[in-house]
């Protein structure tokens, strides 16, 4: 089993910035990817990044060049850098985990006022 626990979320105003962290324990040796995703009300999940394994990072095009992803070395922590925040962006965002399941942390909201 992984459990993800995430951290980082809150009220900013557009043009800010923000930093969400996800901490995963348990089995990480399993996860081949890691990522953040987002979703408002009526509307399904998106995808904004993600970090493989073995490095890869994928974006939203909505988000290149505003966030970035990245993990510490043990492979244990994955953050989401969030700058030039917009109104749109604001969303409850969750962290992923995928290996042979998909886990989901239990979310972290972030409103950007405009």
């Amino acid at each position: 089993q992984v459990q993800l626990v995430e951290s980082g979320g809150g009220l900013v105003q557009a043009g800010g910035s923000l930093r969400l962290s996800c901490s995963a324990s348990g089995f990480i040796f399993t996860i081949n990817v890691m990522g953040w995703y987002r979703q408002t009300p009526g509307n399904q999940r998106e995808m904004v990044a993600t970090i493989s394994s073995g490095g890869t990072t994928n974006y939203a095009d909505s988000v290149k060049g505003r966030f970035t992803i990245d993990r510490n070395n043990a492979k244990t922590t994955v953050s989401l850098q969030m700058n030039n925040l917009k109104p749109e962006d604001t969303a409850i965002y969750y962290c992923s985990a995928v290996g042979p399941y998909v886990k989901w942390g239990q979310g972290t909201q972030v409103t950007v006022s405009a």
